[in-house]
């Protein structure tokens, strides 16, 4: 009896095991094949891919890489957008978690009121910002300029940033920090030896959600900005669905240069995103 029960328990394992590989493998094909088809319609003049929108391309025609770099401009708003996503990610996760160290371990009487400040701002749309802050760019003359896009992308990560930062440094031990300031050590020694090295699955949660949003913004970058010089990825790829939005080939490539930086940002530290979203997750 025994023996049967632990047979139909074997099979029941296996029928389920083979479930989920069938449901991981029909996921991972829709992920896959969308990803696939646009590098492939990639490498098709307009005329291929009119005639041949599912295939494979007659002939692969580079040219359309070539075209769309030297026509988008993607030399420059690629660097723009580096420069825009590094920036930010620095100041959101050196200010969030000095922020969250504050708010969760030095408790005043202002604390609360504070905290709630810097967290309300998640509630507040971008439409619903958009307008007051074009209007406050515009009048301190930092409207097509480079700090007067950092200083609204900082501003809008922030509020996040010092939330997930206060809630996970919260579960810090006081125990730690009070026998450091009994040891006669300062809140910056605590912050720097005691915070940070504890506090990394939190900073890795809040860098990927802070780059992915930064390297994809288009509608502030796209409002503050009016010269190349001062532009992103992602406007340089909208400018090719207007014009040459009936050029299939080089839109289709554009798309493809403006998807391979996050890709091989994910395919490089795919483990550390992998370990830090889950420690951050079950951590907070």
């Amino acid at each position: 009896m025994s023996s049967h029960i632990k047979d139909n328990t074997s099979v029941g394992r296996k029928i389920g095991m083979v479930l989920t590989y069938i449901v991981l493998i029909f996921f991972a094909i829709m992920a896959i094949a969308p990803l696939a088809w646009l590098i492939m319609s990639s490498f098709k003049t307009s005329q291929d891919y009119q005639t041949n929108r599912l295939g494979l391309p007659k002939t692969f025609f580079w040219q359309n890489y070539r075209d769309s770099w030297t026509r988008g401009h993607f030399g420059t708003y690629i660097i723009n957008s580096v420069i825009y996503t590094s920036i930010t990610v620095i100041f959101v996760l050196v200010f969030g978690l000095m922020s969250g160290f504050a708010f969760a371990k030095i408790r005043m009487k202002c604390t609360k009121i504070l905290y709630g400040s810097y967290v309300i701002g998640i509630l507040m749309t971008l439409q619903s910002i958009m307008i007051p802050l074009f209007v406050m760019i515009n009048q301190v003359g930092l409207y097509d300029t480079k700090l007067g896009v950092l200083i609204p992308y900082i501003g809008i990560g922030l509020p996040m940033g010092v939330y997930l930062c206060t809630e996970y440094i919260k579960s810090v031990p006081d125990a730690l920090v009070e026998s450091a300031r009994i040891d006669g050590a300062k809140y910056f020694r605590i912050f720097g030896s005691i915070i940070v090295p504890m506090a990394k699955p939190v900073a890795t949660t809040l860098a990927i959600l802070t780059i992915s949003g930064t390297w994809n913004e288009f509608m502030l970058i796209n409002m503050l900005t009016s010269s190349t010089k001062n532009k992103s990825l992602p406007v340089g790829i909208q400018s090719f669905a207007g014009a040459l939005s009936t050029d299939y080939g080089k839109l289709f490539a554009s798309l493809v240069i403006g998807l391979l930086p996050m890709l091989i940002f994910y395919l490089v530290f795919r483990k550390e995103i992998t370990k830090g979203v889950a420690a951050g997750a079950v951590k907070g």
